[in-house]
């Protein structure tokens, strides 16, 4: 069915809402239209992501109501057992986040499947925590995480804890394309309340979180009195990564007025990504005002953080996801070593397109370092197999997008833990008469300046989409030898897998200097992105091979048109 033929087909369903209707009716552009309907939403590893609005290709209730009942239908075909263990559904702050949370509950109550909701909004890695405490069969969390307001979207978690990988995800699809838009099961609220089929989740749930997340200090011998300026950046993050700060004994935490309170609107920040230096310009000015130590923001449904730190008065070094990552690693490993406490089998995971410093790090310490495709959905799936075979003890998983989850009792990334091990490491090492800038370079002494450059190219819609897949061919097929006048030593493609690592649009090119870089498609948003890394014993010249690196790869993308 072409996209007019949906069209008109919402149009005339007695299914489908009258205002839904009505906005349908109100688009003038075709090609919007197009837009809306020349697919539907494509349900992967990560869930449902997109823009909200009526038609099949947008984020609505009768999309939301199809895909619970897919997953309806895959726990059913995983037997009795899976019912009763039922579903945990958690929301951030978005538009339409609270509605759809209750659209989930009711398609799975009316499927006798027992879903248990918070009573208000809650950070993302509280649901990961929520289903292993309550034992579920699985969970949802209804966040767009960092994207702009326009967005939302639909994470599912399987039994561990952790996001559903390709099984599940296929399974769950399968299902959902043998539905119609009107085939979801419901009913009401109230009655499946009633009925003991929703449940709202207990207090005790949150405070078992914090007590988890408590365990998880290093240390006790630091500064609490350090200077702190943290931004929830209007999300969920405000109360939970509070009460852990002032659980943990700081007492100089300053919060920015204009971003402590909910608001989808997002209103002073626009695209509330704090891996982007633009999300911190309120936090930073406020820092500059009390000439703070440190500042901290976390993204809307609070499961990534990034800082700012002091380089001296007025002045804030932004540090990046691989740079966190590495000092998160250096300062935990460290803490450990001095008690004796790392694991004889420690690991720590990390995604194949973050640097290299943080497994330098680890291997010096004699903790192993795995690689996983992106995504804490492929990152949590070794601890998950470790559970079971004891080979490993799980440390520590990141990646370069500002995702970290130090410990075992959540299988996400996890801001909460972040932001207390990031403050805590800060007044650590302020004792001791060091910033994290100090510590950053002490780390660059001792290991080499690993340096790099992160990037996005954004294109957008049909003719976006249809470019990204052009470069990620041109590339293939070109075979190149060097890059910036560095000849390459090795092309590994991960298409159909590589070693231990499965298959995904994922191309690595190693050049003979050590250097290397990947390009890839999102897989959640209208971008294609590029990771390049360096090493080199000069500071100077490992930043300019970034550039060089840097201007010969995105001159060969733009080329393809």
């Amino acid at each position: 069915m072409d996209y007019k033929n949906k069209y008109n087909e919402w149009l005339e369903s007695e299914f489908i809402d009258i205002e839904i209707k009505e906005e349908l009716r109100n688009i003038q552009d075709e090609e919007e239209i197009k837009d809306r309907f020349y697919k539907d939403l494509e349900f992967g590893t990560a869930g449902l992501r997109g823009i909200l609005g009526a038609g099949t290709n947008r984020m609505n209730k009768y999309v939301i109501a199809r895909a619970t009942q897919g997953l309806a239908n895959t726990i059913k075909n995983h037997g009795e057992e899976a019912i009763k263990k039922g579903v945990v559904i958690g929301h951030d702050v978005r538009y339409m986040s609270e509605e759809f949370t209750e659209i989930a509950a009711r398609v799975l109550a009316a499927n006798g499947i027992k879903t248990y909701i918070f009573d208000g909004i809650r950070p993302t890695p509280m649901v990961s925590y929520a289903v292993r405490y309550l034992n579920t069969v699985s969970g949802i969390v209804v966040t767009a995480s960092h994207n702009p307001k326009q967005y939302n979207g639909y994470k599912v978690y399987w039994e561990e804890g952790s996001q559903i990988l390709d099984d599940i995800a296929d399974e769950i699809l399968e299902e959902i394309t043998k539905l119609s838009f009107n085939d979801a099961k419901d009913i009401e609220f109230d009655l499946a309340v009633e009925k003991g089929l929703i449940e709202i989740i207990d207090k005790k749930l949150d405070e078992d979180y914090y007590n988890e997340t408590l365990k998880r200090k290093i240390s006790d011998d630091i500064d609490k009195d350090i200077s702190v300026v943290y931004t929830p950046l209007n999300g969920t993050g405000n109360i939970p990564v509070r009460h852990i700060l002032k659980e943990r004994g700081f007492t100089n935490i300053n919060i920015v007025p204009e971003q402590e309170n909910p608001d989808p609107t997002f209103a002073t920040v626009g695209y509330p990504n704090p891996e982007f230096v633009e999300a911190f310009e309120y936090a930073e000015k406020l820092a500059k005002e009390i000439d703070a130590d440190l500042v901290v923001a976390t993204d809307p449904d609070c499961d990534r953080v990034s800082i700012l730190g002091r380089e001296k008065k007025g002045k804030y070094y932004v540090f990046n996801g691989n740079q966190i990552g590495a000092l998160l690693i250096y300062y935990i490993l460290n803490g450990l070593n001095e008690k004796n406490e790392i694991p004889e089998n420690g690991a720590i995971v990390k995604s194949i397109v973050t640097g290299d410093l943080g497994k330098t790090i680890a291997e010096s310490l004699n903790v192993k370092c795995f690689e996983t495709l992106t995504g804490f959905k492929n990152i949590c799936s070794l601890p998950n197999i470790w559970d079971k075979t004891k080979e490993h003890k799980f440390v520590f998983g990141y990646e370069e997008s500002i995702g970290y989850v130090y410990g075992d009792h959540v299988r996400d990334k996890d801001a909460v833990v972040s932001s207390m091990i990031l403050v805590e490491m800060a007044a650590y090492y302020k004792k001791r008469g060091k910033s994290l800038v100090d510590v950053m370079y002490e780390i660059y002494d001792k290991y080499g300046f690993f340096k790099e450059h992160l990037m996005s190219i954004v294109l957008e819609g049909i003719e976006g989409s249809k470019r990204i897949l052009r470069m990620m061919k041109f590339f293939r097929e070109s075979n190149f030898e060097e890059f910036a006048g560095i000849n390459v030593s090795e092309t590994i493609d991960f298409k159909d897998g590589y070693k231990d690592v499965g298959a995904s649009n994922v191309l690595i090119y190693h050049l003979e200097d050590g250097s290397w870089f990947a390009v890839r498609p999102s897989g959640t948003e209208p971008k294609i992105k590029l990771y390049i890394y360096v090493k080199d014993n000069n500071e100077e010249r490992a930043n300019e091979k970034v550039n060089e690196i840097k201007e010969d790869v995105l001159n060969k993308l733009y080329c393809v048109e």
